[in-house]
């Protein structure tokens, strides 16, 4: 052999080791993160007992959800004139929303028959969704009604997503993780990958308006075979039966009628009607503000920039709401829900009041504290479901107030569209939706928290 061609296989290798070198130095990164995270949703037992992988999953899920969010805000806000936006969005409230808030109820229960297929549907739900979106990656440049139906679709199969979680987590529970925790686990992964996959989705709208809802198809695709990586428990409904929320007198008053959903208490009932009331608050500011801060920004910013402050503010409050009830131990669910309301009543208030002032800062402040509200007052619901609901129906409960939440971020919503481009009016109609909540239940709950409930709340 030449001694060229010696130097020549030495100084290949030495190419092969260097490019191995820089191989793992830029995999080393991604492959260190990654496995953070996994110890992150792995910790406490919750590897062992599936709910890591639920944690997972429900990252996917709302991945997919805000590249499908992004595609659709792009066509239906951002693309036309204001005048134009606020048709295109009350058309979508109409096409969609409103045959939405007719079928929420149906989707709980029809869940709640089936509780022997939860990995399926949790993996057809996931299908219908990469399905969906591919439907309409063709409309979404013309924005056209072929649009509405598909986008319907969407929001059914992701309500069924969301129902199935919550009846799931509580199968997954290692013993050292309390439901709430485990519930603000799950939550603050979809925060984070929220957080990720926004300006993903972002960049790929620049590629065309249809890239971000290939990139969905593509989240949701993996959404699918992940549903399936779910211990076969999950399938299990050993002990389970069907809730039924309503009183014991007012079912002997009914003559032994079949009861609807009432029966869980005085606290569940008015820790729901306190959380309805904090989820229409955030419909309403989502669609209000969308187009008041386009049409007329804070202070000297412009509309992207309103907009995304204001985002960004409430995201930032419901991940500290999450952190907070995840840190909480042993405080009384009761007070808490109360206590949101009242905070809430206060931010909405003050930025009624001080709008045409200082709105710059109230606004972004209104924000913040309506996402922290929403989200500590939703943890402490679960802890009252929790503590008072039968452990054989639990899930079902949880399954049927996620129904009753979801349709008041509708009402939320489509009373936000409504509203004329005023700050202050919108602030101060904020404002009344919460004070109904004050007066609905802020007595009821502290009379519970009063008279105290059966077991200590475990909150975190």
């Amino acid at each position: 052999m030449s001694r060229a061609s010696t130097w020549g296989g030495y100084g290949d290798n030495r190419a092969r080791r260097a490019g191995r070198a820089v191989g793992r130095a830029l995999h080393r990164p991604f492959t260190g993160a990654a496995r953070g995270l996994r110890r992150a949703t792995h910790a406490h037992g919750a590897g062992e007992s599936g709910l890591g992988k639920l944690i997972e999953l429900h990252a996917v899920n709302s991945a997919g959800d805000v590249m499908i969010t992004v595609a659709l805000a792009s066509t239906v806000f951002f693309a036309v004139p204001t005048d134009q936006a606020r048709g295109r969005v009350a058309l979508y409230l109409a096409v969609t929303m409103a045959p939405f808030a007719l079928l929420a109820p149906v989707v709980g229960p029809l869940l709640d028959r089936v509780p022997h297929g939860r990995r399926a549907a949790m993996a057809g739900a996931m299908l219908a969704r990469a399905l969906l979106a591919l439907t309409m990656s063709g409309a979404v440049a013309t924005g056209g009604l072929e649009l509405y139906p598909a986008a319907l679709g969407v929001l059914v199969a992701s309500k069924a997503y969301g129902v199935v979680r919550s009846a799931v987590v509580p199968r997954l529970l290692p013993p050292r993780i309390s439901l709430v925790k485990a519930n603000s686990r799950v939550t603050l992964a979809g925060l984070l990958a929220t957080g990720v996959a926004a300006p993903a989705g972002a960049g790929l709208q620049l590629l065309g308006p249809g890239w971000p809802l290939y990139g969905a198809c593509a989240v949701f695709a993996a959404g699918t075979f992940l549903s399936f990586s779910l211990p076969h428990k999950v399938d299990s409904a050993k002990g389970e039966t069907r809730a039924r929320l309503a009183s014991r007198e007012a079912r002997a008053a009914g003559g032994g009628r079949k009861p609807g959903l009432r029966t869980v208490g005085p606290s569940v009932l008015h820790g729901l009607q306190a959380n309805a009331a904090l989820r229409a608050l955030s419909g309403l500011l989502t669609f209000f503000l969308a187009f008041m801060l386009r049409e007329h920004p804070l202070g000297g910013l412009g509309a992207a920039a309103s907009l995304g402050l204001v985002v960004v503010a409430a995201g930032t409050g419901n991940a500290l709401g999450t952190a907070v009830g995840a840190w909480l131990k042993a405080r009384g669910p009761e007070p808490i829900i109360a206590a949101m309301l009242g905070l809430a009543l206060c931010a909405t208030v003050l930025a009624a009041v001080f709008y045409p002032v200082m709105a710059v800062v109230v606004v972004p402040a209104a924000a913040a504290t309506a996402g922290l509200c929403q989200a500590l007052a939703k943890l402490s619901l679960d802890a009252m479901i929790q503590r008072d609901v039968p452990e054989e129906v639990r899930t079902s409960a949880f399954a049927r107030s996620e129904t009753a939440l979801q349709m008041s971020w509708v009402v939320g919503g489509a009373i936000g569209i409504s509203l004329p481009l005023i700050g202050t009016v919108g602030m101060a109609v904020a404002a009344g939706l919460v004070a109904l909540g004050v007066v609905l239940a802020v007595r009821g709950l502290l009379s519970a928290a009063r008279r105290g409930g059966t077991t200590a709340p475990r909150v975190a």
